[in-house]
């Protein structure tokens, strides 16, 4: 992806050496056991915790540590938070002009970049939970080293995932914007939390589509982002971790979803085209 190493945005805030950091790696594994799985997950996730640090030593999961490494970096210079104060901006300045277009203001969402632990509008905010979109204060919480975890544990490398993963939030701002949020609280593979997470692919998508016709897009990001929506499908980590798929807990959706709802925002880039919440089939 084209961007701009040493872009700054007003929208983004730092809260990195500010304390409450340490404890991302094993909690966030414990959460996504959790979250994906359920308890029997998470028994089964701590017990080749345990043989692990019998066994192995040093940094288990390696999810604790420095910035992404994924993007290119200078001397001196703080890349990653670059690239998501780019992307971010990229992202939101693409819906200000799709809001224009439908005589609509659009309403910038923030960007807190932290590490281990933050405050949030939602409560507390750890890297247990990955990047997240708080609705109550339109802000989106990063702690940069998930990306170490999107590229080397689940095997979705490449600068254009990372802004996938932002573009991906933004979608659910807009979601909250649009008044949509309400509905996803239900879980299930119909549910309304699944709709709401393929309606942030899809936006993210509709994103994608406006930087490829900006020519930001380099050979190989469209199937980054594609890689990375495989990756994160609710099917493919249960698959994974438990060798059975349960539709019933599902709560973002299949892979094939989560790529089919980003290429349909890829090849439409109109957000008419993400109506989650009307679509007879997922």
């Amino acid at each position: 992806m084209r961007w701009d190493p040493n872009h700054q945005s007003e929208n983004v805030e730092d809260r990195r050496g500010q304390g409450g950091s340490g404890g991302g790696g094993i909690f966030s594994l414990v959460f996504l056991l959790f979250r994906h799985f359920g308890v029997g997950g998470v028994v089964v996730g701590l017990l080749i915790i345990g043989g692990i640090a019998l066994f192995g030593g040093g940094d288990m999961f390696g999810l604790s540590g420095s910035a992404p490494t994924a993007t290119a970096s200078a001397p001196g210079t703080d890349s990653g938070k670059a690239f998501v104060s780019f992307v971010l901006d990229d992202a939101q300045n693409t819906w200000s002009e799709l809001y224009r277009e439908r005589g609509k203001t659009y309403q910038p969402a923030r960007l807190v970049v932290f590490g281990g632990r933050t405050e949030s509008g939602c409560g507390a905010g750890n890297a247990a939970t990955g990047p997240f979109y708080c609705p109550k204060d339109q802000r989106v919480y990063i702690d940069l080293d998930f990306y170490r975890a999107l590229r080397d544990k689940l095997g979705a490398p490449g600068d254009f995932a990372q802004a996938y993963v932002i573009a991906h939030e933004i979608g659910h701002h807009i979601t909250q914007l649009e008044q949509n949020l309400g509905q996803g609280r239900d879980e299930g593979a119909e549910g309304g939390s699944v709709r709401v997470e393929l309606q942030a692919d899809c936006y993210a998508g509709v994103w994608a589509h406006s930087a490829k016709a900006r020519q930001l897009l380099e050979m190989g990001d469209f199937e980054e982002a594609m890689r990375a929506a495989e990756a994160i499908g609710d099917d493919t980590l249960q698959q994974q971790s438990e060798g059975v798929v349960r539709p019933e807990s599902f709560t973002h959706g299949t892979s094939e979803q989560r790529m089919r709802w980003f290429q349909q925002g890829f090849t439409s880039g109109k957000p008419e085209a993400c109506n989650t919440f009307g679509a007879s089939k997922l």
